[in-house]
């Protein structure tokens, strides 16, 4: 069985401002920065025994990777746990659970003393820095961030993969119509290339993360996310400011959205049914154009 085609990330250790501006933000191209973090008291306390001790009576939402089914919200949490159980849980053994999208600012807002926003050129939303917990073998559905921000994501204690792929491989990434992810029964991991051909010419950029690693991820990029042990990251984000990518992100945010819960609600596992087929169909029938074309 083949596996899906990937490039290593540009890796750099430092970088200015102007140099982040020109090389990777303005041609929106992803890069590693390894020692952006080194001057943050995060670089040198942040543990799975620091957030128990900050924060561990905080009860927190976890998720798993099952597929949402019916009328079922992709944003309701499988079940809810104390953190410091959860962390326990964390440091023992492998699980699927995540913490997805922790607010710190509302949460634990004392830990915001321990990181900096870089002055790299991206204006960050300081309203919204968020956190992201996962145990070990615990995966990420392929996704992109609906209000299509500029993203630096912050790894800590622990090492995790990401596979980036650009907004130009979406058409053979098997989009679900109306959402912001893929087909949930893709295995990028394991890719069935004779159920899903576009596979076949999707490429991705691939990054193993380590403690205080830095991950530029320009708008609109999918990232695939596997934990290889328990760990956490945080990312800051800077919204849009390109009119046209701001266009998106309102009716991403505004019409898209509500339009899928409603439908949701309405119609239950029919419209998931109905749009995933659909979404298989024409995928596979563009492929198959392609391929006669060029034989």
């Amino acid at each position: 069985m083949g596996q899906i085609k990937t490039i290593p990330i540009e890796r750099v250790q430092s970088i200015t401002k102007k140099e982040f501006v020109e090389k990777y933000y303005k041609p929106q191209r992803p890069v590693l920065i390894e020692n952006l973090t080194k001057d943050w008291g995060a670089y040198t306390k942040w543990n799975l025994e620091y957030f128990q001790e900050h924060g561990g009576d905080q009860i927190v939402p976890l998720y798993n990777s099952e597929p949402t089914k019916g009328k079922q919200n992709s944003a309701a949490p499988v079940k809810e746990m104390k953190l410091y159980d959860y962390l326990e849980l964390l440091k023992t053994q492998p699980t699927d659970l995540r913490i997805f999208f922790f607010n710190i600012l509302d949460n634990l807002p004392e830990l915001l003393k321990d990181i900096k926003y870089p002055d790299i050129g991206l204006k960050f939303f300081k309203r919204l820095p968020v956190m992201f917990f996962g145990g070990g073998g615990s995966k990420v559905l392929p996704h992109y961030d609906m209000d299509l921000s500029d993203l630096v994501h912050f790894h800590f204690h622990g090492h995790k993969s990401v596979t980036l792929f650009s907004p130009k491989q979406t058409k053979y990434l098997y989009k679900v119509p109306f959402a912001v992810h893929n087909l949930e029964t893709i295995d990028l991991d394991h890719p069935d290339f004779e159920t899903y051909p576009a596979l076949h010419y999707l490429e991705g950029i691939q990054v193993e993360m380590k403690h205080g690693d830095a991950l530029y991820m320009p708008s609109g990029y999918w990232h695939y996310i596997k934990y290889l042990d328990g760990g956490f990251s945080i990312t800051l984000r800077a919204l849009p400011r390109h009119p046209v990518r701001l266009v998106k992100m309102l009716g991403n945010v505004f019409v898209m959205r509500p339009f899928e819960n409603i439908m949701r609600k309405l119609w239950g596992q029919t419209w998931v049914d109905r749009k995933e087929a659909r979404i298989l169909r024409t995928t596979n029938e563009k492929v198959r154009k392609r391929q006669k074309s060029h034989a």
